[in-house]
């Protein structure tokens, strides 16, 4: 049984108190469901041509040779703060990614140039990332920072690894 079921059939049986109760424990909160925009109305998240994880070199997954890097957005409580994480794949050397803020691509892009600044070119070969929106502006990093960036297939996060 998936999500949509559960949710119309308690948006069809939910009236009166029972309604009010069941409305409570929402996600939402909504009496009503609210639709989701359909892909032709949506706005699309990379305006620059995606390089994806498949064209990543094969140094990069067997980890002897340093300088690839995975990224990834870590989100705080209520959304209220963020923090990027870089991560060498050879050593596991870890760079936090300050993002005071907000987290949206501009102020990623900028915080990550700022990061990888501090690394000699020989540590900047690749960063591969997943789909979401903080990297929408990846092409203009890449260009910034003179390191090419990798996307994961958006259905395959855990590729990753």
């Amino acid at each position: 049984m998936c999500h949509e079921t559960i949710y119309q059939a308690l948006y069809v049986q939910g009236r009166g108190e029972l309604g009010r109760e069941l409305t409570r424990a929402l996600r939402t909160g909504r009496t009503m469901r609210k639709p989701r925009r359909l892909a032709q109305q949506r706005q699309p998240r990379y305006s620059a041509p995606m390089v994806m994880i498949s064209e990543r070199p094969a140094e990069a997954d067997d980890r002897a040779v340093p300088g690839h890097w995975e990224g990834d957005l870590i989100i705080g409580k209520n959304q209220a703060s963020a923090i990027g994480t870089l991560v060498e794949r050879g050593t596991r050397y870890v760079m936090l990614v300050h993002l005071p803020i907000d987290r949206t691509a501009e102020r990623m892009r900028d915080a990550q140039v700022e990061t990888m600044a501090t690394l000699p070119a020989q540590l900047k070969r690749s960063l591969t990332w997943d789909q979401g929106s903080e990297m929408g502006r990846h092409h203009e990093f890449s260009i910034a920072a003179d390191m090419p960036v990798h996307l994961c297939d958006i259905v395959t996060p855990s590729l990753l690894n």
